[in-house]
């Protein structure tokens, strides 16, 4: 009997899970997983088997949707499917009841009703395998589950894994949502230095060891996110060697790494050496070869959370994608799902899986991934050569980025005419507003801060994309932005140069 007072901890409290329990005990084999299928019962009997009346779920038979069908790009006319009318499209079906007839394993009766927090089992199967072919984690109690997008994959293993106070490792620009999903929580941020190659293991390794409790008010992070391929905003890749070291540090202090990569499918090679046409991988290992590997590909200890989307290689709209890790971490974080989204939308995930597994195979889905690799390659392209031809040299630098959607410019704030009294989040401040003036949105670096600057910042950088704008509207926009910033820091006219040009000639 509780005394007056008592309060009941669920912290300290282990529940199990019910709709876990129920799930599991309809999925044991001879048990119909719905009351109207007789399959998996022995022949010439109606008794055997369970009649559920445990799970509160609707009958799928007042669902009030009986059939789907899309129309999908075909994997021999991936060239066109940018085009309004494409060289051919394939048709894909889903009806309401095509597992129990036979025709498919996976039906909208079954994609509409509640799920479970791995996601579905058909679709889940699909990206294990191709998780096993793309990353072959080199452990063997990895698993794999679907997530409803990556920003509630972040929001539940920062539930997971950190408490109010606790520092979290961040590149030192990063998504500026792991700071509006972090904050909230009470997580704080620790900034590692990166380079043209990332994170910069020597700073890693040295805010690690001399880690001050007293100073920080927190004890040593244990948790690093990270963005290795295109990171956002500054389009930097991480080679192998570095991820290599920066694991091996993690393995030094303890770290388990968070690797967001929604780019890791978007990678491009160099700029303006990469050949414009390519043909398509003929298998799946001739695709992976082309990939740097992840750090999921190298996790010995199982210290890697791995979390993939859909958003930049299928549709965001689909709100879907998929986390690895080991089974200990998965079985957490199916909790969280339990609690919070349950699993991803059904038309969505039936959608995707009728794409992926009956339409395209795992050799199209890579085949897909290899086209958009070059239809980006060719906007990546436009945007830098661009820039080479309107922004002002003497105040701007920037490196052609190897994979993602970024570009990520420098300007030299320090040449404004007003250095010794304005700060440098006012010079950018003033960049950004003439940008605007002259018709062109492009991103403050200060918006990719814990702070957003407000505590003083050594550079300005500005974020643009060259994602999904048309080529004009790209060439127009990075136009603008040099007219701006010559207005802005009183350098002579783009126009001015090339009519001084012509005369000296």
């Amino acid at each position: 009997m509780l005394k007056i007072g008592q309060v009941y901890s669920a912290q300290k409290a282990h529940r199990k899970s019910v709709m876990q329990a129920m799930h599991g005990i309809l999925a044991q084999p001879g048990q119909p997983s719905d009351p109207n299928d007789k399959k998996g019962r022995p022949s010439g009997t109606d008794d055997i088997g369970m009649r559920s009346l445990g799970p509160g779920a609707p009958s799928t038979e007042y669902f009030p949707f009986y059939a789907m069908s899309l129309e999908v790009g075909s994997t021999n006319a991936f060239a066109t499917v940018g085009k309004e009318t494409p060289a051919s499209t394939t048709a894909i079906h889903a009806g309401k009841h095509d597992s129990s007839s036979g025709l498919s394993t996976y039906d909208l009766a079954i994609a509409l009703q509640y799920g479970q927090g791995t996601g579905s089992a058909q679709l889940v199967k699909f990206m294990s395998d191709h998780v096993k072919m793309v990353h072959s984690p080199p452990y063997r109690n990895w698993k794999c589950i679907l997530s409803a997008g990556t920003t509630s994959a972040f929001e539940i293993i920062l539930r997971m894994l950190a408490k109010p106070d606790d520092y979290l490792l961040v590149e030192k620009y990063t998504y500026t949502t792991v700071f509006e999903t972090g904050l909230p929580l009470g997580v704080k941020f620790a900034q590692v230095r990166t380079d043209k190659d990332g994170l910069m293991p020597n700073d890693l390794d040295d805010i690690l060891t001399n880690w001050d409790e007293t100073v920080r008010g927190s004890k040593k992070p244990s948790l690093l996110y990270t963005i290795p391929t295109g990171q956002n905003p500054s389009g930097i890749t991480q080679p192998l060697s570095r991820r290599q070291e920066i694991y091996r540090i993690a393995q030094k202090h303890n770290l388990f790494i968070v690797e967001d990569d929604p780019y890791y499918f978007i990678q491009l090679g160099l700029y303006k050496t990469t050949s414009q046409v390519t043909e398509p991988p003929t298998s799946v290992e001739d695709y992976v070869k082309t990939l740097v590997p992840s750090y999921l590909s190298i996790d010995t200890d199982g210290r890697v959370l791995r979390m993939d989307s859909f958003s930049k290689i299928i549709a965001p709209g689909a709100r879907m994608g998929w986390v690895t890790a080991s089974e200990q971490v998965i079985e957490r974080m199916v909790r969280g799902h339990e609690v919070s989204v349950q699993n991803p939308s059904g038309f969505s995930q039936i959608a995707v899986f009728k794409l992926l597994h009956d339409s395209w195979g795992h050799l199209g889905f890579v085949q897909w991934l290899a086209h958009l690799r070059g239809e980006y390659t060719k906007r990546r392209d436009v945007l830098f050569e661009a820039c080479e031809l309107f922004l002002p040299r003497e105040i701007c630098r920037w490196v052609p980025s190897t994979a993602g959607f970024f570009a990520w410019i420098s300007v030299d704030w320090t040449k404004h005419h007003k250095v010794g009294l304005m700060s440098s989040l006012q010079v950018e401040k003033e960049i950004h507003s003439a940008a605007i003036d002259a018709g062109t949105l492009v991103v403050p670096g200060s918006w990719f801060l814990p702070d957003e600057g407000k505590s003083g910042m050594d550079e300005v950088f500005f974020r643009m994309t060259y994602a999904a704008a048309s080529t004009d509207d790209i060439r127009e926009a990075i136009r603008r932005f040099g007219a701006a910033l010559r207005r802005v820091f009183h350098l002579q006219s783009q126009d001015s140069c090339s009519a001084v040009k012509s005369v000296s000639n």
